[in-house]
Parts: structure tokens; C-alpha cells; sequence
């Protein structure tokens, strides 16, 4: 009997392990899309998690309910107190939350727009303390369950429904519902941008009503424009100054209309001023990383300058991301022997990303792999994804109070520069999105020494020039105790000016901002560290803007005469440049 021939290794059927892998990254980016560039699984996880250790936890369970039962007592307490038209212990029957501005109008202590109002509170209040507190849940488990939990309730919030709003129902009986009308077509008009894609013309645009400040683009690669800025003044500051702005918006957001642009006040004050504009990147951008955005955006600009102007030093200033990048180019730098740097301006960024603030709740390994996939199909993250996340962590403001104001009250606030640059958002090449957010926001590799930078690992305790770093008490996105920790992790002296506002109203807070204020430390290397709490404690505020101060700042790190202003560049176009106008 014959045996049966063997099949020859060569003849058995190749696996496509590469195929399988697109497949599934096919169908993630799909699921992507259809979640709102957000991870169920994450979501699921962590509320497994949570409710795991709150089944097995009896006592917490007891004191949950006996919160929610102290709480009932006290609210049914203030609402007799009401009905009687009396007072509770010597005090108001309700007292309002003064820092929820949904409910401070008066009205809100009347019943029964008290009792909603104060029932809304009290249940916010005991998620608050329920979700938290639970012995063996995962941090960021804990912090994703209650942040979840306070989405939907502020979505139930009394305030959001014209039968449990008083002045909502006050305006729909003053003009007999005219205003309900006119939200309908607002509404209509949303809903027609969103399906439709037809953004009317904005009201600010690029070169026409912002980013007016005249200059010349002086340079131009495949990633960045630079641009120079025309002096106004018949001598100027030595050093010129270096921006970097994040590359996930448009730069002009320090170049609004005139009296608020940070570019032309500097330029008033007799600086010679160099700003990157950034390109919003495209589909065959997708394998620029986070090294060429130092190598092509900041040491490209360093060398421009250094042929336009001569000046062996530039002050650099970063904002935002565009901070976190001119760090990482700045220990790079101090690596290699490199000192062309005479300072560095930090607004509103972070080295260190322990403490990120709610941001960094949608950063862990499930939803970085959810992103990538979808960046992977597209070459790119729409900003609309970015958008709605930005949106969610504000929702009270960007989503419920907007809609109440658009949709009900039936008002359109007038446009303004900033809100219009709030719009104006920049597309993120796969690679470089997906190489930040691991290194910076998951793995903190720029704090802890692990980043790299020219093949070569970084350290921020290499960077000896002095820096100024500037942090805005109400940020959701740099918050400013993450800011602050600046003043330990660089080698040198690092002033911190912690300024009233939020991480774009802080910024732009130009001299005569009637509501600007700020509180500055110095602290040279080798001296005790304060506690940010204890300082913040300890120091008064100074009212006026911080421009001012950081401008004195910058005369004083440089030295030396005024000079005549350098030439400017060989120009390529007026400023705005092309790459800012890319949508």
C-alpha cells in the first residue's frame, strides 16, 4: 500500500497575521466612529470594577444610604420651612451652591424651584460621595465612574427643562413664546451644520479681523510657516522671541483682534518677535512624529532665525502642547551643548502629566488603541473627535447652559475672536498623536527620563536657562498644581505666575482686563520647594494683567542695549501665511 504523500512545508497555506490585524483595525475604526472616538470597553471596565468592590462592601453600602437618608431629612426639613414662609436654625431655608452658577439667580430660592434645585444639589452631592471613598477601585476607575455619573446628572439638572426653570418660564410668558420659536430655528440651523457640513462664513477670519499683526512669512517647510513681525519701534530688545504654539489649534489664539493679541503688544514693547504657524496636516502626513515636529517646527525655526537675525540667543515661549514640544527641544539642546536659548516661557503647560486633570481619564492603554485604529484608517484625528471630548469636560457650559441659552431662551451670544479660534481646530497626524499621548499622557516619559528626543533620552534637569511658566487657576486642561510642578523638575530658576481665569481666558488677559489677577513666585535652584497650596496660601494677588510682569521678566534675561531691529527675512508672503487658513 502507497503512503500517503506528505505536504511539503512550502506547500502549507501562509497566515496573513497582517491582514487579520487590518481587519481588526478595520472594524475598531469603525466602532470608533459610531462611539464618538470613545472607548465602551473603558467605560465598562472601570464599572465593573466600581460595583465589584461596592457589592462586597456592606459598610459602604450602609453609609451610602444612610447619606442619602440625612439628606432627604434636610431637604424635606427646608421645604416645610418654605411652605411655612419661615426660617430654618436662624438661617435662609436654602442656601444655593455658590460655586454652580445654574442656580443663582433668586428665583431659585422660591419653592417649588427650590426644592428642585436643592434636590438636584443633594443628589450631586451623595454621587459624589458614593462613587468615591471605595476601599481597592483603581484610581482612575473611580475618577471615570463619578465623572460619568455627574454627566448624566447634570443632563437631569432642573435647570436644563422649561417646567423646572423660572427663567425660562418667565421669558416664554413675557414674549408668549417667541423665544421657544426662534430656539427651534437655531436649533434647525445647528442641526443642519452638523448633517450637512455647511459652515457659514466665520466672523473672524484669518488676516481680515485676527492674526492682523503685520509681519512676513520668513520661512517655509512641509510642517511649519514662520513668521516675523514687523517692528514698531525704533529700537528693540537684544534677543528675539521664539513662539510655539500647540499644533492642535491655530496659532492666532495670541493673535486676536488688536487689543487682545499677546504678538502685537509684544511688539509694541520693542521685541523682535518670531511666531511657528503650524500646518494642519493631511492624509499623507501621517508618519510625522513627535521628533519631527522638534526637528522641522522648533530647531528648524531656532536655525531660521538665527540666519534672518544674527542674535546667538532667542527667548522661546510655548503654549500649551507647543510648551510641552519646546521642553523637550530645550533638554535636547542642553544634551547636545546646544545654548542658544537665553529663556523659556511656559503658557499653560505641562512636563509632568501624573495629574492631568479629567483629561487624562481618556487616556489609558483600551482608548489609546481605539484612537490609533481610527488614526490608522483616516491618516489623521478629525478635530471633531478632539472637539467632543474638550466639550464633555465642560458639558455643564459647552453643552447644557449653550443649549438652554440657544434652544430655549432663544439667544445667539454675538461672535467673538475667541470663540471663533475656539472653532478654527487642526486635524493630528497618526503618528505624532499616538506618540504623545503614550509618552506624555500614559507613560509620563518626559518627567520620569524616559523620553527620547534624536535618538537620545532627555532630561529636564538638564535645562539650566531660567524659565517663566505661567498656570490659570480655572484650567480643566493644564491644571495648575500639574503647571506648577515645573518649579522642581527644570535645573535653573523658574518664576510661576499662577493668573485668574481659565486656560485660554488666562492667557489672553491683556493690561486693563478688569478681572485680571496674578501671584508670582521665583525660585531659584537649590532653595526649599514650597507646596503649591501652602504658596498660593501664603502670597497675595496682584491685580492687572501678567503681561506686564513677564515682560520686565524678559528685558531682564538677555541684557544688554537696545538694539536697531534686525531686517526682516526674505519674504515668502504677508502674514497670515497659507498653512493657518488650511481647514
Amino acid at each position: 500500500m502507497t503512503a500517503p504523500a506528505k505536504i511539503r512545508p512550502e506547500a502549507e497555506p501562509a497566515l496573513d497575521e497582517a491582514g487579520f490585524r487590518r481587519f481588526d483595525r478595520m472594524v475598531h475604526a469603525l466602532m470608533g466612529k459610531a462611539e464618538g472616538g470613545l472607548s465602551p470597553v473603558s467605560l465598562w471596565l472601570a464599572w465593573a470594577d466600581w460595583a465589584s468592590h461596592m457589592a462586597m462592601s456592606p459598610g459602604k453600602q450602609a453609609e451610602v444610604g444612610f447619606n442619602a437618608m440625612v439628606r432627604a431629612q434636610k431637604l424635606a426639613a427646608e421645604v416645610q420651612c418654605q411652605l411655612k414662609g419661615g426660617r430654618l436654625d436662624g438661617e435662609a431655608c436654602v442656601e444655593p451652591i455658590k460655586s454652580d452658577r445654574r442656580f443663582a439667580s433668586p428665583d431659585w430660592l422660591t419653592f417649588p424651584y427650590s426644592l428642585y434645585a436643592q434636590g438636584f444639589l443633594a443628589t450631586q452631592a451623595w454621587w459624589q460621595e458614593t462613587a468615591t471613598g471605595l476601599s481597592g477601585v483603581e484610581k482612575k476607575h473611580e475618577q471615570l465612574v463619578e465623572f460619568y455619573g455627574r454627566q448624566m446628572l447634570d443632563m437631569l439638572s432642573p435647570s436644563n427643562f422649561l417646567a423646572t426653570n423660572p427663567a425660562l418660564i418667565a421669558r416664554t410668558q413675557e414674549e408668549g413664546g417667541q423665544n421657544l420659536v426662534r430656539g427651534w430655528k437655531h436649533m434647525a440651523e445647528d442641526m443642519r451644520h452638523a448633517l450637512f457640513h455647511d459652515e457659514e462664513a466665520p466672523a473672524f477670519t484669518p488676516g481680515e479681523n485676527v492674526a492682523v499683526t503685520d509681519g512676513k512669512v520668513v520661512f517655509r517647510n512641509r510642517l511649519i510657516e514662520l513668521i516675523q513681525y514687523t517692528p514698531v519701534t525704533d529700537k528693540v530688545h537684544p534677543v528675539p522671541l521664539m513662539i510655539v504654539p500647540a499644533w492642535i489649534m491655530k496659532y492666532y489664539i495670541l493673535d486676536l483682534t488688536p487689543p487682545e493679541s499677546l504678538i502685537g503688544w509684544l511688539v509694541e514693547q520693542g521685541f523682535t518677535v518670531f511666531c511657528i504657524s503650524w500646518k494642519n496636516p493631511e492624509e499623507n502626513d501621517r508618519d510625522l512624529g513627535f521628533d519631527d515636529y522638534r526637528e522641522l517646527g522648533v530647531m528648524a525655526a531656532l536655525d531660521a532665525i538665527g540666519k534672518i537675525t544674527g542674535a546667538p540667543k532667542v527667548h522661546g515661549l510655548g503654549y500649551c502642547l507647543g510648551g510641552t514640544l519646546l521642553s523637550v527641544a530645550a533638554a535636547a539642546m542642553a544634551r547636545d551643548g546646544d545654548d542658544r536659548l537665553a529663556s523659556l516661557t511656559m503658557l499653560a503647560a505641562q512636563v509632568d502629566f501624573t495629574e492631568a486633570g479629567e483629561l487624562s481619564l481618556f487616556t489609558n492603554e483600551d482608548q489609546l488603541a481605539l484612537l490609533e485604529d481610527m488614526m490608522w484608517q483616516e491618516g489623521f484625528l478629525d478635530k471633531s473627535a478632539m472637539a467632543g471630548t474638550f466639550s464633555m469636560l465642560k458639558s455643564k457650559d459647552l453643552v447644557w447652559s449653550k443649549m438652554v441659552h440657544d434652544y430655549m431662551l432663544g439667544e445667539r451670544d454675538a461672535a467673538s475672536a475667541l470663540g471663533a479660534w475656539s472653532q478654527d481646530a487642526t486635524r493630528m497626524p497618526y503618528k505624532m498623536h499616538s506618540e504623545y499621548l503614550r509618552h506624555l499622557f500614559l507613560n509620563n516619559d518626559l518627567a520620569d527620563g524616559r523620553m527620547e528626543a534624536g535618538g537620545a533620552h532627555v532630561m529636564l534637569r538638564d535645562v539650566r536657562c531660567p524659565v517663566f511658566a505661567v498656570a490659570t487657576e480655572n484650567d480643566h486642561i493644564a491644571p495648575w498644581h500639574s503647571v506648577f510642578k515645573l518649579t522642581w523638575l527644570m535645573g535653573g530658576e523658574v518664576s510661576f505666575a499662577l493668573v485668574s481665569g481659565g486656560h485660554n481666558t488666562g492667557i489672553v488677559a491683556p493690561p486693563g482686563s478688569p478681572r485680571a489677577k496674578y501671584r508670582l513666585l521665583t525660585h531659584v535652584h537649590g532653595q526649599p520647594h514650597p507646596g503649591p497650596e501652602d504658596w498660593a496660601g501664603a502670597v497675595e494677588k496682584v491685580a492687572g494683567s501678567w503681561w506686564g510682569a513677564w515682560g520686565e521678566w524678559l528685558r531682564a534675561k538677555g541684557g544688554g542695549e537696545e538694539i536697531t531691529p534686525p531686517a526682516l527675512g526674505k519674504s515668502l508672503g504677508a502674514a497670515p501665511g497659507r498653512y493657518v487658513l488650511g481647514r
